[in-house]
């Protein structure tokens, strides 16, 4: 209905096709994410599948990847939930209508926070705007322009320099199938913790995550799962994941005390050597060759 209302360019089938693409890979992402705990995306599948039907069409692009991308997500956000709800002794029928509820009202106060930042925030989604740059924002844009605008056909066509990157879906359909085949033959081999989908979905988080953020998680991730763990197991097992969640938590809430008491109010980082230049110039080199030298504030 809402497609047919607001003209987005997307036909009603459009819709379905996005629910019967999430339908059909909750099963196996689901079985990933059990075991992993990680989930492969399917949004690069869903603007892949959109830009083929619908080239030229941004708005019909990101939202058919928001129908099947998103769906996926929530239904595996929803499970965890009644999981969890099993762990408690809660009925899933409570489980279901807290979700339903805290979905509307997480819903209405994003909408509300998104249109009060884009009115009071200058220079909001640009550099200028920092910390309020928008990376998450940016690469859904970039995305709409890839797969929409230049879609597909053009950006991936046989005539397009990029389009060797098309075998790499053959590559990842058969990539995990010498692993399957040797540890059939040799069960107790170190092969057994090599997991060919997490292996490949970790790089589909670098935009918008950066580089440094992969050596942070590799340095925690050392530090718990295989230091702590093997060397403190009773305390790995009582408290490992409550810190997990209470540095999330920690990092949300302590973002919110800055904003509405610091940024809200004018008063800056303080300046120092670590902020005053950008110490790798090679980031905002162009495709000339010409590399900008940045030079300490004054």
């Amino acid at each position: 209905m809402t497609c047919e209302v607001w003209d987005y360019g997307l036909p009603w089938w459009c819709v379905l096709l996005a629910v019967a693409i999430s339908a059909l890979f909750s099963l196996p992402i689901g079985l990933i994410q059990a075991v992993t705990n990680q989930q492969p995306g399917l949004n690069i599948l869903a603007e892949f599948v959109v830009g083929y039907i619908l080239p030229g069409r941004p708005i019909a692009n990101v939202t058919f990847k928001t129908y099947g991308y998103i769906s996926m997500s929530h239904t595996m956000s929803f499970l965890g939930d009644l999981k969890l709800g099993q762990y408690m002794k809660i009925p899933p029928k409570e489980m279901f209508m807290t979700r339903l509820i805290g979905t509307f009202i997480a819903g209405c106060i994003n909408l509300v926070t998104a249109n009060w930042l884009l009115s009071t925030r200058p220079n909001i989604c640009t550099p200028e705007g920092y910390p309020w740059t928008c990376p998450g924002a940016n690469v859904f844009f970039s995305a709409s322009v890839i797969w929409g605008v230049i879609a597909p056909e053009r950006m991936f066509g046989t005539s397009s320099i990029y389009h060797p990157l098309m075998y790499f879906f053959i590559f990842g359909l058969f990539i995990p199938i010498p692993f399957y085949l040797i540890l059939r033959r040799f069960p107790s081999t170190v092969l057994d913790r090599i997991h060919t989908p997490v292996l490949l979905t970790s790089v589909g988080l670098i935009p918008p995550s950066r580089p440094y953020q992969y050596a942070n998680w590799l340095a925690v991730g050392f530090l718990f799962q295989f230091c702590v763990r093997r060397y403190r197991p009773e305390w790995y097992r009582r408290f490992n994941y409550i810190l997990s969640a209470a540095m999330d938590s920690g990092v949300a809430i302590s973002a919110l005390v800055i904003f509405f008491t610091l940024q809200m109010h004018g008063v800056d980082f303080p300046s120092w050597w670590g902020t005053d230049m950008n110490h790798c110039p090679l980031d905002k080199a162009n495709f000339s060759g010409q590399i900008p030298i940045n030079k300490p504030k004054s």
